[in-house]
Protein backbone atom coordinates (compact mmCIF):
# COMPACT_ATOMS: atom_id res chain seq x y z
CA UNK A 1 0.00 0.00 0.00
CA UNK A 2 1.01 3.27 -0.79
CA UNK A 3 1.87 6.50 1.34
CA UNK A 4 -0.59 8.07 -0.54
CA UNK A 5 -3.40 5.81 -0.32
CA UNK A 6 -2.84 5.29 3.58
CA UNK A 7 -2.92 9.30 3.89
CA UNK A 8 -6.56 8.71 1.87
CA UNK A 9 -7.51 6.07 4.19
CA UNK A 10 -6.74 8.31 7.11
CA UNK A 11 -8.45 11.45 6.18
CA UNK A 12 -11.70 9.12 4.87
CA UNK A 13 -11.81 8.14 8.46
CA UNK A 14 -11.49 11.16 10.25
CA UNK A 15 -14.32 11.60 12.92
CA UNK A 16 -16.16 15.12 12.25
CA UNK A 17 -17.31 16.53 15.67
CA UNK A 18 -19.66 19.72 16.50
CA UNK A 19 -18.58 22.03 19.41
CA UNK A 20 -20.57 24.83 20.97
CA UNK A 21 -17.69 26.77 21.34
CA UNK A 22 -19.58 29.76 23.52
CA UNK A 23 -21.02 27.23 26.01
CA UNK A 24 -19.84 26.96 29.46
CA UNK A 25 -18.10 29.22 32.37
CA UNK A 26 -14.74 29.92 31.13
CA UNK A 27 -15.81 30.67 27.32
CA UNK A 28 -14.46 30.04 24.10
CA UNK A 29 -10.84 29.86 25.02
CA UNK A 30 -11.00 26.61 26.94
CA UNK A 31 -13.11 25.18 24.72
CA UNK A 32 -10.94 26.13 21.57
CA UNK A 33 -7.44 24.83 24.37
CA UNK A 34 -9.19 21.55 25.12
CA UNK A 35 -9.72 20.92 20.87
CA UNK A 36 -6.42 21.46 21.06
CA UNK A 37 -5.13 19.10 23.42
CA UNK A 38 -7.61 16.58 21.83
CA UNK A 39 -6.42 17.33 18.29
CA UNK A 40 -2.41 16.42 19.71
CA UNK A 41 -3.44 13.05 20.72
CA UNK A 42 -6.39 12.20 17.84
CA UNK A 43 -5.06 12.39 14.35
CA UNK A 44 -8.66 11.43 13.24
CA UNK A 45 -10.77 14.19 14.51
CA UNK A 46 -11.94 17.45 12.85
CA UNK A 47 -13.91 20.18 14.34
CA UNK A 48 -17.11 22.34 13.41
CA UNK A 49 -16.60 25.14 15.88
CA UNK A 50 -19.61 27.44 16.41
CA UNK A 51 -19.93 31.27 17.97
CA UNK A 52 -19.25 34.42 16.70
CA UNK A 53 -16.59 33.92 13.49
CA UNK A 54 -14.40 37.01 14.15
CA UNK A 55 -13.32 35.80 17.50
CA UNK A 56 -12.67 31.84 17.31
CA UNK A 57 -10.87 32.75 14.43
CA UNK A 58 -8.49 34.52 16.48
CA UNK A 59 -8.30 31.71 19.43
CA UNK A 60 -7.76 28.80 16.74
CA UNK A 61 -4.88 30.62 14.89
CA UNK A 62 -2.97 30.98 18.31
CA UNK A 63 -3.36 26.90 17.87
CA UNK A 64 -0.87 25.53 15.40
CA UNK A 65 -2.08 22.22 15.41
CA UNK A 66 -5.78 22.99 14.71
CA UNK A 67 -4.45 24.29 11.23
CA UNK A 68 -7.04 22.75 8.32
CA UNK A 69 -9.13 20.56 11.11
CA UNK A 70 -11.41 23.43 11.66
CA UNK A 71 -14.43 24.59 9.79
CA UNK A 72 -16.17 28.03 11.75
CA UNK A 73 -19.48 28.75 11.77
CA UNK A 74 -20.72 31.94 12.46
CA UNK A 75 -23.26 31.97 15.33
CA UNK A 76 -23.31 35.66 17.10
CA UNK A 77 -25.68 34.66 19.81
CA UNK A 78 -24.97 32.66 22.75
CA UNK A 79 -27.59 30.82 25.12
CA UNK A 80 -26.71 31.83 28.90
CA UNK A 81 -26.83 29.58 31.94
CA UNK A 82 -30.05 31.96 33.44
CA UNK A 83 -31.93 30.93 30.26
CA UNK A 84 -35.19 29.09 30.36
CA UNK A 85 -35.36 25.94 28.14
CA UNK A 86 -38.94 27.56 26.85
CA UNK A 87 -37.20 30.76 26.04
CA UNK A 88 -34.05 29.08 24.28
CA UNK A 89 -36.67 27.20 22.08
CA UNK A 90 -38.27 29.86 20.45
CA UNK A 91 -35.36 32.47 20.15
CA UNK A 92 -32.27 30.19 19.80
CA UNK A 93 -31.93 30.20 15.99
CA UNK A 94 -28.78 32.48 15.84
CA UNK A 95 -27.26 31.01 18.83
CA UNK A 96 -24.10 28.47 18.94
CA UNK A 97 -25.68 25.95 20.48
CA UNK A 98 -28.49 25.97 17.96
CA UNK A 99 -25.58 25.48 15.23
CA UNK A 100 -24.18 22.87 16.77
CA UNK A 101 -26.93 20.83 17.32
CA UNK A 102 -27.86 21.78 13.31
CA UNK A 103 -24.63 20.15 12.52
CA UNK A 104 -25.69 16.77 13.69
CA UNK A 105 -28.89 16.86 12.36
CA UNK A 106 -27.93 17.87 8.92
CA UNK A 107 -25.26 14.83 8.91
CA UNK A 108 -21.90 17.16 9.03
CA UNK A 109 -20.66 15.92 12.29
CA UNK A 110 -21.43 12.49 13.84
CA UNK A 111 -21.66 14.08 17.59
CA UNK A 112 -22.36 17.64 18.77
CA UNK A 113 -20.79 18.98 22.48
CA UNK A 114 -21.61 21.99 24.44
CA UNK A 115 -20.64 23.04 27.92
CA UNK A 116 -23.74 24.98 28.08
CA UNK A 117 -27.41 25.01 29.59
CA UNK A 118 -28.46 21.25 30.13
CA UNK A 119 -32.24 22.67 29.93
CA UNK A 120 -32.06 24.14 26.72
CA UNK A 121 -29.66 22.07 25.06
CA UNK A 122 -32.13 19.06 25.92
CA UNK A 123 -34.76 20.77 24.88
CA UNK A 124 -33.05 21.97 21.88
CA UNK A 125 -31.76 18.71 20.89
CA UNK A 126 -35.00 16.54 21.60
CA UNK A 127 -36.49 19.14 18.98
CA UNK A 128 -33.94 19.08 16.45
CA UNK A 129 -32.89 15.17 16.68
CA UNK A 130 -36.64 13.95 17.82
CA UNK A 131 -36.57 10.93 20.65
CA UNK A 132 -35.74 7.18 18.99
CA UNK A 133 -38.80 5.22 18.56
CA UNK A 134 -39.45 3.72 21.66
CA UNK A 135 -38.22 6.35 24.00
CA UNK A 136 -40.76 8.81 26.07
CA UNK A 137 -37.90 10.18 28.03
CA UNK A 138 -34.18 10.76 26.71
CA UNK A 139 -31.57 10.30 29.55
CA UNK A 140 -28.25 11.94 30.38
CA UNK A 141 -25.74 8.97 30.82
CA UNK A 142 -22.19 9.34 33.01
CA UNK A 143 -19.81 7.34 33.85
CA UNK A 144 -18.94 7.34 37.54
CA UNK A 145 -15.60 6.17 39.20
CA UNK A 146 -16.49 2.70 40.61
CA UNK A 147 -14.28 -0.28 41.91
CA UNK A 148 -15.42 -2.56 39.06
CA UNK A 149 -12.38 -3.79 36.96
CA UNK A 150 -13.38 -1.66 34.09
CA UNK A 151 -13.12 1.41 36.37
CA UNK A 152 -16.76 3.24 35.96
CA UNK A 153 -19.88 2.63 36.28
CA UNK A 154 -22.78 3.51 34.00
CA UNK A 155 -25.37 5.80 35.56
CA UNK A 156 -28.36 7.27 33.82
CA UNK A 157 -30.29 9.41 34.40
CA UNK A 158 -28.76 12.82 35.93
CA UNK A 159 -30.53 15.41 34.64
CA UNK A 160 -32.52 15.31 31.73
CA UNK A 161 -36.18 14.83 33.37
CA UNK A 162 -37.10 14.94 36.87
CA UNK A 163 -39.53 12.60 36.25
CA UNK A 164 -39.65 8.99 35.44
CA UNK A 165 -41.90 6.34 35.54
CA UNK A 166 -41.32 2.94 35.50
CA UNK A 167 -41.19 2.17 31.63
CA UNK A 168 -38.77 5.23 31.56
CA UNK A 169 -36.70 3.87 33.96
CA UNK A 170 -36.84 -0.03 31.64
CA UNK A 171 -36.00 2.18 28.86
CA UNK A 172 -33.08 3.86 30.69
CA UNK A 173 -32.33 0.31 31.80
CA UNK A 174 -31.61 -1.10 28.21
CA UNK A 175 -29.93 2.05 26.90
CA UNK A 176 -27.28 2.04 29.87
CA UNK A 177 -27.04 -1.72 29.16
CA UNK A 178 -26.50 -0.92 25.46
CA UNK A 179 -23.89 2.17 26.41
CA UNK A 180 -22.00 -0.37 29.01
CA UNK A 181 -21.71 -3.07 26.32
CA UNK A 182 -20.55 -1.04 24.13
CA UNK A 183 -18.52 1.88 25.61
CA UNK A 184 -16.42 -0.03 28.22
CA UNK A 185 -16.92 -3.11 26.36
CA UNK A 186 -19.05 -5.16 28.54
CA UNK A 187 -20.60 -8.41 27.02
CA UNK A 188 -23.72 -9.25 29.90
CA UNK A 189 -23.54 -5.75 32.25
CA UNK A 190 -25.19 -5.55 35.28
CA UNK A 191 -27.91 -3.43 35.97
CA UNK A 192 -29.02 -2.27 39.41
CA UNK A 193 -32.00 0.23 40.24
CA UNK A 194 -31.46 2.68 42.34
CA UNK A 195 -33.18 2.70 46.13
CA UNK A 196 -33.55 3.49 49.38
CA UNK A 197 -33.22 -0.39 49.94
CA UNK A 198 -32.24 -3.64 48.60
CA UNK A 199 -35.15 -5.48 49.88
CA UNK A 200 -38.05 -5.60 47.53
CA UNK A 201 -41.12 -4.06 49.23
CA UNK A 202 -39.02 -0.96 49.67
CA UNK A 203 -39.77 2.31 47.17
CA UNK A 204 -42.12 4.26 45.77
CA UNK A 205 -44.58 2.58 43.57
CA UNK A 206 -42.87 3.32 40.38
CA UNK A 207 -39.72 1.87 41.32
CA UNK A 208 -41.60 -1.65 42.32
CA UNK A 209 -43.10 -1.66 38.81
CA UNK A 210 -39.80 -0.63 37.29
CA UNK A 211 -38.42 -3.74 39.13
CA UNK A 212 -40.53 -6.49 37.72
CA UNK A 213 -40.54 -4.76 34.12
CA UNK A 214 -36.56 -4.78 34.15
CA UNK A 215 -37.04 -8.47 36.16
CA UNK A 216 -39.08 -9.76 33.06
CA UNK A 217 -37.44 -8.75 30.00
CA UNK A 218 -33.15 -9.00 31.51
CA UNK A 219 -32.75 -12.18 29.87
CA UNK A 220 -33.83 -11.49 26.31
CA UNK A 221 -32.33 -8.24 26.77
CA UNK A 222 -29.10 -9.88 27.10
CA UNK A 223 -28.18 -8.12 30.60
CA UNK A 224 -28.11 -9.29 34.41
CA UNK A 225 -30.32 -7.85 36.67
CA UNK A 226 -29.22 -7.45 40.26
CA UNK A 227 -32.35 -5.93 41.60
CA UNK A 228 -32.47 -2.68 43.98
CA UNK A 229 -28.85 -1.18 44.92
CA UNK A 230 -28.36 1.93 47.41
CA UNK A 231 -26.38 4.70 47.10
CA UNK A 232 -23.22 3.26 48.50
CA UNK A 233 -23.45 1.17 45.45
CA UNK A 234 -23.08 3.83 43.01
CA UNK A 235 -19.16 3.47 43.39
CA UNK A 236 -19.07 0.11 44.10
CA UNK A 237 -19.07 -3.41 42.39
CA UNK A 238 -22.09 -4.60 42.96
CA UNK A 239 -23.14 -3.67 38.94
CA UNK A 240 -22.18 -2.24 36.25
CA UNK A 241 -25.42 0.24 35.39
CA UNK A 242 -27.62 2.33 37.53
CA UNK A 243 -30.48 3.26 36.79
CA UNK A 244 -32.46 6.23 38.38
CA UNK A 245 -34.82 9.40 37.77
CA UNK A 246 -32.94 12.37 36.66
CA UNK A 247 -33.79 14.46 40.03
CA UNK A 248 -31.98 11.94 42.69
CA UNK A 249 -28.91 10.88 39.92
CA UNK A 250 -28.46 14.66 39.16
CA UNK A 251 -28.29 14.90 43.13
CA UNK A 252 -26.08 11.96 43.51
CA UNK A 253 -23.27 13.10 40.88
CA UNK A 254 -23.08 16.20 41.84
CA UNK A 255 -23.08 14.99 45.78
CA UNK A 256 -19.89 12.69 44.44
CA UNK A 257 -18.11 15.44 42.99
CA UNK A 258 -18.28 17.75 46.03
CA UNK A 259 -17.20 14.84 48.04
CA UNK A 260 -13.97 14.18 45.57
CA UNK A 261 -13.67 18.39 45.91
CA UNK A 262 -14.02 18.01 50.03
CA UNK A 263 -11.06 14.64 49.76
CA UNK A 264 -8.58 16.81 47.87
CA UNK A 265 -8.84 20.11 49.65
CA UNK A 266 -8.41 17.72 53.27
CA UNK A 267 -5.83 16.16 52.03
CA UNK A 268 -3.77 19.78 51.33
CA UNK A 269 -4.43 20.91 54.47
CA UNK A 270 -3.12 17.61 56.27
CA UNK A 271 0.14 17.47 53.77
CA UNK A 272 0.63 21.17 55.14
CA UNK A 273 -0.21 20.77 58.86
CA UNK A 274 3.56 20.53 59.82
CA UNK A 275 7.08 20.54 58.62
CA UNK A 276 6.93 16.63 58.52
CA UNK A 277 3.55 15.99 56.99
CA UNK A 278 4.67 18.11 54.12
CA UNK A 279 8.04 15.79 53.74
CA UNK A 280 5.54 12.98 54.09
CA UNK A 281 3.74 14.73 50.89
CA UNK A 282 6.84 14.49 49.09
CA UNK A 283 7.66 11.16 49.49
CA UNK A 284 4.31 9.96 48.61
CA UNK A 285 4.05 12.33 45.58
CA UNK A 286 3.67 9.46 42.99
CA UNK A 287 0.72 7.71 44.74
CA UNK A 288 -1.09 10.98 45.41
CA UNK A 289 -1.18 12.36 41.96
CA UNK A 290 -2.38 8.96 41.36
CA UNK A 291 -5.09 9.28 43.70
CA UNK A 292 -5.95 13.20 41.80
CA UNK A 293 -6.15 11.70 38.80
CA UNK A 294 -8.73 8.97 39.84
CA UNK A 295 -11.08 10.96 41.39
CA UNK A 296 -10.58 14.03 39.40
CA UNK A 297 -14.30 14.61 37.61
CA UNK A 298 -12.55 16.55 34.32
CA UNK A 299 -10.95 13.25 33.67
CA UNK A 300 -14.53 11.93 32.94
CA UNK A 301 -16.41 14.60 31.81
CA UNK A 302 -19.37 14.17 29.37
CA UNK A 303 -22.88 13.27 29.92
CA UNK A 304 -24.18 11.44 26.92
CA UNK A 305 -27.98 12.58 25.72
CA UNK A 306 -29.15 8.79 25.52
CA UNK A 307 -32.68 8.42 23.63
CA UNK A 308 -32.42 10.84 20.56
CA UNK A 309 -31.67 10.70 16.73
CA UNK A 310 -28.18 11.92 17.38
CA UNK A 311 -25.34 11.85 19.50
CA UNK A 312 -24.88 14.90 22.15
CA UNK A 313 -22.20 14.81 24.97
CA UNK A 314 -22.72 17.87 27.66
CA UNK A 315 -19.57 18.97 28.70
CA UNK A 316 -19.73 20.44 32.53
CA UNK A 317 -20.43 24.17 32.29
CA UNK A 318 -17.30 24.92 34.30
CA UNK A 319 -15.02 22.44 32.60
CA UNK A 320 -11.68 23.80 31.77
CA UNK A 321 -9.40 22.97 28.40
CA UNK A 322 -8.63 19.61 30.06
CA UNK A 323 -12.84 18.79 30.65
CA UNK A 324 -13.42 19.70 27.77
CA UNK A 325 -10.65 17.13 26.27
CA UNK A 326 -11.99 14.37 28.01
CA UNK A 327 -15.94 14.95 26.71
CA UNK A 328 -14.35 15.04 22.72
CA UNK A 329 -12.71 12.21 23.71
CA UNK A 330 -15.70 10.50 24.89
CA UNK A 331 -17.21 11.97 22.18
CA UNK A 332 -14.87 10.30 19.36
CA UNK A 333 -15.24 7.00 20.56
CA UNK A 334 -18.70 6.86 20.12
CA UNK A 335 -18.70 7.87 17.05
CA UNK A 336 -15.92 5.65 15.98
CA UNK A 337 -18.35 2.69 17.05
CA UNK A 338 -21.57 4.10 15.16
CA UNK A 339 -23.18 4.08 18.89
CA UNK A 340 -26.25 6.13 18.11
CA UNK A 341 -27.11 3.28 15.62
CA UNK A 342 -26.38 0.36 17.84
CA UNK A 343 -28.76 2.01 20.33
CA UNK A 344 -31.46 2.81 18.59
CA UNK A 345 -31.41 -1.33 17.51
CA UNK A 346 -31.49 -1.84 21.32
CA UNK A 347 -34.14 -0.07 22.47
CA UNK A 348 -36.50 -0.52 19.23
CA UNK A 349 -35.64 -3.98 19.70
CA UNK A 350 -36.72 -5.53 16.74
CA UNK A 351 -37.98 -8.98 16.53
CA UNK A 352 -35.98 -11.44 14.43
CA UNK A 353 -32.60 -8.71 13.88
CA UNK A 354 -29.78 -9.45 15.98
CA UNK A 355 -29.16 -6.54 18.45
CA UNK A 356 -25.97 -4.88 19.25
Amino acid sequence: MTAQTDQADAKAARITISVDAMGGDNGPAAVIAGCSTSAQKNDNIRFILHGPAEELKALVARKRVLEGRCDIRHAPDVVSMNDKPGQVVRNSKGTSMWSAIEAVRDGEASVAISCGNTGALMALSMIRLRKLPGVNRPAIAVLYPSSNPQGFNVMLDVGADIRADADDLLRFALMGMSYARNGLDLPRPRVGLLNVGTEEHKGRTELKEAYELIRDHHEEAGFEFVGFVEGGDIAGDVCDVIVTDGFTGNVAIKTGEGTASLIGDRLREAFRYSPLSMLASLLAYTSLNRLKKKIDPRRVNGGVFLGLNGTVVKSHGSADATGVSAAIRLAAQLADIQFTDKLAARVAGLPGEETP
